[in-house]
């Protein structure tokens, strides 16, 4: 299985790179210059080079609060830019699995969102992450819109990692206690991403494959509870460690606004793909151990 990923440096990119041969798949990588979304010129004859099985859009213009400032660039690369790469996908008679997120709910409901819950995002970011799950919809029939949340991984920027740099300086951190999701690893996701793919090229007829599914780690916590266990993993590994102090979201003013509810049912992937994630605790775990051996590795614990 060739798999060609539009996106290069971001977490889930770098973890399907990590876990393709896993699944017996080869990840190509394409990312800016070569392509970018925000300039969608060239993009159909760049993927038609690469001649894929399957195309995977796991890139996206991700800092939610810079978009308030910038939604024009944000719509560009999530929403135009993910149009192009779904009419690309249909004119090589490809599927696609396109990366979506909690953001196009406004986190209103008092249980987990599904499939066919009203949409309302919140701000630009959800916005433009709405625009381009529309996109892929109009281009091609031939997909997969997989809506994930809180993600982290051993790579680049997250949550994880960002608490873990905190504590090594400071004995109490201030977290949002009154948001509440799922923390998903992007390796977890990677291979849900995999068995996804398998079943789209292994049954092309079947429509039941095709369509939005959510895809999160297994129960969930609010961001406050999250730091919590990310702390106490690291200390159990001698790793950097660090109070939680509960906060508010109004105790924390941002840019843009978060939904409070991130949770996703994710009943219906597992009922029609067969694919359920792991426990967001467990997963942390591997996360958290091999974080910390890398500190170790590098002299920086």
């Amino acid at each position: 299985m060739r798999v060609i990923v539009i996106g290069k440096e971001g977490q889930v990119a770098r973890a399907l790179a990590e876990r393709a041969p896993t699944h017996g798949a080869k990840a190509v990588l394409l990312g800016r210059p070569r392509l970018d979304l925000a300039d969608p010129s060239g993009i159909e004859d760049i993927l038609e080079d690469m001649r894929g099985d399957l195309i995977v859009n796991a890139a996206a213009y991700t800092a939610v609060d810079q978009a308030e400032a910038e939604p024009e660039l944000a719509d560009a690369i999530n929403g135009i830019g993910a149009g192009v790469v779904a009419g690309a996908a249909s004119s090589l008679q490809v599927p696609l699995i396109h990366l979506s997120t909690d953001y196009v709910f406004d986190g209103n409901l008092d249980r987990p969102y599904r499939e066919d819950d009203a949409v309302d995002p919140l701000g630009a970011y959800g916005r433009s992450k709405l625009l381009g799950e529309e996109a892929v919809a109009a281009e091609t029939g031939d997909h997969a819109i997989l809506r994930t949340a809180w993600v982290y991984s051993p790579f680049g920027k997250n949550f994880v990692k960002t608490m873990l740099r905190l504590a090594k300086d400071r004995a109490e951190i201030g977290v949002v206690a009154d948001q509440f999701g799922s923390p998903t690893s992007a390796l977890d996701i990677a291979d849900g991403i995999f068995a996804v793919a398998k079943n789209l090229l292994d049954r092309p007829q079947d429509r039941t494959l095709r369509g939005v599914f959510h895809m999160t780690g297994t129960g969930f916590a609010s961001w406050a509870r999250f730091a919590s266990e990310i702390f106490t993993l690291s200390a159990q590994l001698g790793g950097p460690s660090a109070r939680v102090r509960p906060i508010t979201t109004a105790d924390y003013p941002t840019p843009a606004k978060r939904p409070a509810n991130s949770r996703l049912d994710c009943t219906k992937l597992e009922t029609i793909h067969g694919v359920k994630l792991p426990s967001w605790q467990v997963s942390l775990a591997s996360c958290i151990e091999r974080l910390i051996a890398e500190m170790r590795e590098s002299g920086i614990s």
